[in-house]
């Protein structure tokens, strides 16, 4: 935490140094402190987004991968990575600064679960997506209209209850009659689902947690701007 540092005595390396801990250990006032400083010193605000905080997510991906953190510290982390993606957002927009891609993401029809779903949203927007988050129990109309009117490279479909699971077939079939399947990298996830399931439905990938998702989205994209 950086309540006892005096940030304009730092060098613009230990700036960043502290924002990666502090984002690691979800401090957001000192984040959001250490973006205000950074901008404040003219750093550009994409260096900002990349080494500070998307090098921090990076690391709290892996390491809840890995078993050692887990979902409260992952949710603390996001919430700080928010307050200072909030902070260089407008910026960002005036500098056209790359995006990776974007993503629609929501809980299908008839689930009303969303710590998973919530989770790789945010997971996704610290690893530089535009997420656009429709939150639970969607309809195939509702999916099928996001896609239309936000156009993104990824549709993310969760669900957590063995009966609800099979709605995504229902989505990627609505998808394809109406001619918006291809180029569309569909994900999936949540308890009842596996590989086999998501094959099943016709998605591209089945992601098992917010990190495989963020890493598997990242080849998807690499892929598809390849071919």
């Amino acid at each position: 935490m950086n309540g006892r540092l005096n940030l304009n005595q730092l060098s613009t390396e230990e700036i960043f140094e502290l924002m990666l801990d502090d984002l690691y250990h979800g401090y957001a006032a000192e984040v959001s402190a250490e973006v205000d400083e950074a901008l404040a010193r003219r750093v550009n605000p994409h260096q900002i987004l990349t080494r500070g905080l998307i090098a921090a997510m990076d690391e709290v991906g892996l390491d809840f991968r890995d078993g050692l953190v887990f979902v409260p510290e992952v949710l603390m982390a996001a919430r700080a990575m928010k307050a200072g993606v909030g902070k260089l957002r407008p910026l960002l927009a005036e500098t056209n600064a790359p995006k990776v891609g974007k993503m629609v993401i929501g809980t299908v029809r008839g689930d009303i679960h969303d710590i998973g779903k919530s989770l790789v949203a945010m997971m996704m927007e610290g690893a530089g997506f535009e997420v656009i988050d429709l939150g639970i129990n969607n309809s195939v109309e509702k999916f099928i209209e996001a896609v239309d009117a936000y156009q993104p490279d990824i549709l993310g479909m969760s669900a957590l209850l063995t009966t609800t699971s099979p709605y995504m077939g229902a989505v990627i079939d609505a998808l394809k009659a109406d001619n918006m399947r291809d180029g569309l990298i569909v994900l999936v996830g949540g308890a009842p689902l596996n590989g086999a399931l998501a094959e099943e439905f016709g998605a591209d990938a089945y992601c098992r947690d917010a990190t495989t998702a963020v890493e598997t989205a990242k080849i998807l994209m690499v892929n598809r701007t390849v071919v």
